[in-house]
């Protein structure tokens, strides 16, 4: 499913229109990011946690070369399922 079809099928669930669907869709997603960027997590209760883990700088190789290479550290999101969304998954 892509964002599209979320809108349309969030536009259906919900019995508004596509338009208002697509203006929720667009304020979920931004008050996600902005929580993340600035380091809080988002805890959505039976769906799962939004939050951001720090990958420390590294060392990597190239595969084409075999050259090493720096990889920085870095921020970066991570999604845990919870318990609610690990039931309707499963069953």
């Amino acid at each position: 499913m892509n964002k599209n079809e979320l809108v349309s099928a969030v536009a259906a669930k919900a019995g508004i229109s596509k338009g208002d669907a697509q203006s929720a869709v667009d304020a979920v997603f931004a008050v996600i990011t902005d929580e993340l960027k600035a380091g809080r997590d988002v805890r959505l209760v039976g769906f799962g946690n939004f939050s951001v883990s720090r990958r420390e700088a590294s060392t990597g190789r190239n595969p084409q070369t075999g050259a090493e290479v720096q990889i920085p550290a870095r921020n970066v999101p991570k999604f845990t399922a919870g318990k609610g969304l690990k039931d309707a998954v499963n069953s």
